[in-house]
């Protein structure tokens, strides 16, 4: 698989899915503007990877918001498992504290097999986190704060994206397309 595409696939994955179903209602406004940062990554292992997020979490704190909003670093082949990539994650989130950015970056994680604690694996809910790849986003806190302010009930948009993926089901999901 080349890297064009995984972006491929993954663009369509947030043109189809995060925006086209709305799962984020915040992603279409900086996606058009086209301040999304798109990286594959080819680690190949977990401390090359750490490496990667150094450098993208550096990239993102010195470059104005209005060039980069929000990065998402995608692994197509490192973490095939989704518990290995939930411990790897714990790691992820020291990297961010280690450049004194907690508070000012946030790392959501993405992954094909995304479940959540206490769910079936095929649990349609788990879909709202599943991308075609393992997938780091990190994302300016100023942002989400902004988000947030023009968007009265933030903490409704979780709630509402089960409702959504509840109606359209696996078929439906499927129907999308996303490889996930």
């Amino acid at each position: 698989m080349t890297d064009d595409d995984v972006l491929q696939q993954t663009r369509h994955w947030l043109e189809s899915a995060v925006i086209g179903l709305n799962l984020c209602p915040f992603a279409k406004a900086v996606y058009v503007k086209n301040q999304v940062r798109l990286v594959v990554s080819h680690a190949r292992h977990a401390d090359d990877l750490l490496e990667e997020l150094d450098s993208e979490l550096a990239l993102l704190a010195g470059t104005p918001a209005e060039t980069i909003d929000t990065t998402l670093l995608i692994h197509p082949t490192l973490f095939g498992d989704f518990l290995d990539f939930n411990d790897f994650l714990e790691i992820a989130e020291g990297v961010i504290d280690e450049h004194e950015l907690d508070g000012v970056i946030q790392l959501a994680s993405f992954h094909p097999k995304f479940q959540f604690e206490g769910t079936e694996p095929d649990d349609i809910g788990n879909y709202t986190n599943r991308a075609p790849f393992a997938t780091l986003h990190l994302l300016r806190e100023e942002s989400i704060g902004r988000a947030v302010e023009s968007f009265p009930e933030a903490e409704a948009i979780f709630e509402e994206n089960i409702r959504t993926l509840e109606k359209l089901g696996h078929a439906g999901w499927q129907a999308l397309a996303v490889h996930s």
